[in-house]
């Protein structure tokens, strides 16, 4: 009890960068989900060009998800810590400055970003297509159009398809922001395994590591489970 005591405090830092790491790396899927259901729900319209740009995306979207989902969390973390350091150091070396060390946190940020985008994707666009087709019409004959009706009866739908994958993504992705502690990062996984090799005792930070992440999963899950009865009053 008393080593936790004594390393209480920095475990808890650990714990808020964990946090940080993954509500910014959702946040950056959540973008990327929705510019890739988006380019691939998208139907080709106006001249040749326009059409052409919109195929184009589309093509750029799928691409880009066929990758994200293809490649192992952990390998896309290392290629863009040290690709973005030589990147990095290039530049630098460019422009006469001194070398500058890469961000980890912000190479883990945009690997489990652009991981978990590529999921969102795929979640946004089934539940954008579960929305009927036929809501918008009854929008319009409410008098409501463009974005207010996009907003107040389309959203909400769109919403209420989209929350279980969603928050599925979401328990999936906090399990990933321990990988991070590979490439450096002091998060809760890094210094629990620091701390516990220095006082011979990695069995019980570890503990408090799984204490921690299933706090924050079962209270989050808590929360998606009450934003899903939410949105469907009226349904059951």
């Amino acid at each position: 009890m008393q080593k936790l005591l004594d390393y209480g405090p920095l475990l808890l830092s650990g714990a808020v960068t964990t946090v940080c790491l993954a509500v910014l790396s959702l946040l950056l899927a959540t973008l990327l989900g929705g510019w890739g259901a988006r380019a691939k729900l998208i139907r080709p319209q106006g001249d040749a060009l326009n059409k052409g740009l919109i195929r184009l995306q589309a093509r750029i979207a799928t691409i880009y998800t066929t990758l994200a989902r293809g490649i192992p969390d952990l390998v896309l973390m290392l290629i863009l810590y040290f690709g973005g350091q030589r990147l990095l150091n290039w530049a630098t070396g460019v422009a006469g400055l001194e070398t500058l060390e890469f961000s980890k946190f912000l190479a883990g940020t945009l690997s489990i970003g652009l991981l978990y985008g590529a999921y969102l994707t795929e979640t946004f666009r089934g539940a954008w297509m579960a929305v009927a087709r036929g809501q918008g019409e009854a929008a319009e004959a409410l008098g409501l159009r463009g974005l207010r009706a996009f907003w107040l009866v389309l959203f909400p739908q769109f919403v209420r398809h989209a929350l279980p994958g969603y928050g599925n993504v979401w328990q999936v992705l906090v399990k990933s922001t321990a990988v991070v502690s590979v490439i450096g990062l002091e998060d809760l996984v890094g210094l629990a395994n620091d701390v516990g090799k220095s006082q011979r005792d990695p069995f019980l930070f570890m503990l408090v590591v799984i204490v921690v992440y299933l706090a924050i999963t079962s209270v989050s899950g808590w929360g998606f489970a009450w934003a899903e009865r939410r949105y469907s009053r009226g349904l059951r």
